[in-house]
């Protein structure tokens, strides 16, 4: 179990809502440390992957349950 620094509900957001939510809690936990971000928009899963290679953190773990979509980010 990966342990969890902060959490983002961006949940009936659509984009760029979430992604940009996302910017602004990652800026607030310390490098190394992981951010749990849960969505209900399909788009953000390819929103997540270009995010996370245009800023250089670490997409852990993307996953999809009940049309939530759950993302583990790992600050750079």
């Amino acid at each position: 179990m990966t342990d969890v620094a902060a959490t983002l509900d961006a949940r009936g957001l659509n984009c760029p809502l979430p992604i940009l939510k996302a910017k602004k809690e990652i800026n607030k936990i310390g490098s190394g440390e992981v951010l749990k971000i849960i969505a209900t928009d399909p788009g953000s899963v390819k929103d997540f992957e270009a995010f996370t290679k245009q800023t250089g953190h670490d997409l852990l773990e993307s996953s999809e349950s009940g049309g939530e979509f759950t993302f583990l980010i790992k600050k750079s």
